[in-house]
């Protein structure tokens, strides 16, 4: 998992965003729409980063309809503090 956590969060041009969202949605799961308004973001952003981070792993939703909330995955719970250090390095 930690190789994985490190290519999507500082791997990439848009791993500081991945980043943001993945702290965001530690503490207190939320959907897209609200992630955006939250983090100042577009929602076409933020979805394509929320895609990413479920695509690997990194994050789960409720389900796959209009709305679903996001949350950690229960294995990028377990790697939080590489989390932790990634995001330290990328600010």
């Amino acid at each position: 998992m930690e190789p994985v956590l490190w290519q999507v969060l500082a791997g990439t041009r848009g791993g500081p965003n991945r980043a943001r969202l993945l702290r965001a949605l530690d503490e207190r799961p939320r959907n897209a729409n609200r992630l955006a308004e939250d983090l100042d973001l577009a929602y076409k952003t933020v979805r394509h980063h929320l895609d990413v981070l479920e695509e690997n792993g990194v994050i789960e939703s409720t389900d796959q309809n209009y709305g679903a909330v996001y949350l950690p995955t229960d294995r990028t719970r377990t790697h939080w503090d590489t989390v932790e250090e990634i995001i330290d390095q990328l600010e």
